[in-house]
C-alpha cells in the first residue's frame, strides 16, 4: 500500500506541474491509458494471494478515480487559464469601418421600362396597368379581332382551361392593348396613358420568347392629331 501512496504522490506532482493540455494528456496516458501504470497494477491483481486481492483491488481503483478527478480538475484550470490569456491578448477594434455591403441592381428590362415611364410621365402621360390573365372579350373581341383571326388559334395563344360548367375563355394576354379597353370603359376622354407590361404568345425561336414586354400609348382628345404622335415619338 505504501507503494500506491508513493505512486499517487508522484503522479499528482506531475499533474500539478503540467503547464499545458498536451503535457497533461501525456500524464493521463502514462497513468490511466491501456498500458498505463495504474492499469498495469490492476492487471497484476490475479497474481496476488487471494486474501489480498480484494483490498488491493479496491485501493487501486480508488487511486485510479482520484487521479482521474485530479486530471479533470487540472484540465478545467488550464482551459480557463488559456481562455483568460486569449481574452487578455486578443481584441477587436470597434472603431474600424464596417464592411461595405454589395448593393443589388435592377434587371436591365426593369431599368429600361422605368426609364421609358419617366420619359412619358414628363410628357404628361399616366401609367395604366391591367391583369396578365385576361378574358376573350378584352383581349380580342373589343379590339375587333374577328372569330377566324390567326391570333385566336391555340398555336398563337396560351388559353387557360375554363372552369367546369363555364364557356368563358381566359388566356394570358397577347398584348397590353387590353388595358386600353379597360381604361376607356372605366372613364370618359380625354385620355393620355401609357401601358407597360408583360405579354404572352405561343411563339419561340431565335428572335422570339413566349413572354416579352410591351409599352404602348393611347391619347384621346378632341384636338389631338398625327402631328402630336410624331412629336411625341421624336421627343421620346
Amino acid at each position: 500500500m505504501s507503494q500506491l501512496e508513493q505512486l499517487k504522490e508522484e503522479i499528482q506532482q506531475h499533474i500539478s506541474k503540467a503547464h499545458d493540455l498536451k503535457v497533461l494528456d501525456d500524464i493521463r496516458v502514462d497513468a490511466l491509458g491501456k498500458k498505463g501504470r495504474i492499469t498495469s497494477l490492476l492487471r497484476n491483481i490475479p497474481n496476488l494471494p487471494p486474501e489480498e486481492r480484494r483490498d488491493y483491488g479496491q485501493a487501486v481503483n480508488d487511486l485510479k478515480g482520484q487521479l482521474a478527478q485530479a486530471i479533470q480538475d487540472k484540465e478545467a484550470s488550464l482551459r480557463q487559464k488559456e481562455l483568460s490569456e486569449r481574452l487578455a491578448t486578443e481584441s477587436i477594434d470597434v472603431s474600424l469601418d464596417a464592411r461595405t455591403q454589395t448593393k443589388g441592381s435592377l434587371h436591365p428590362i426593369t431599368q429600361i421600362l422605368s426609364d421609358m415611364v419617366d420619359i412619358f410621365s414628363d410628357m404628361g402621360f399616366e401609367v395604366a396597368t391591367g391583369p396578365d390573365l385576361e378574358d376573350d372579350f378584352h383581349n380580342f373581341t373589343a379590339l375587333n379581332f374577328p372569330e377566324n383571326h390567326p391570333a385566336r388559334q391555340m398555336h398563337d395563344t396560351f388559353y387557360i382551361e375554363p372552369e367546369e360548367g363555364s364557356d368563358e375563355k381566359h388566356l394570358l394576354r397577347t398584348h397590353t392593348s387590353t388595358v386600353q379597353i379597360r381604361v376607356m370603359k372605366d372613364r370618359p376622354p380625354p385620355l393620355k396613358i401609357i401601358v407597360p407590361g408583360r405579354t404572352y404568345r405561343s411563339d419561340y425561336d431565335q428572335t422570339h420568347t413566349p413572354m416579352f414586354h410591351q409599352l404602348e400609348g393611347l391619347v384621346i382628345d378632341k384636338n389631338t392629331h398625327m402631328g402630336h404622335l410624331k412629336g411625341t415619338l421624336i421627343e421620346f
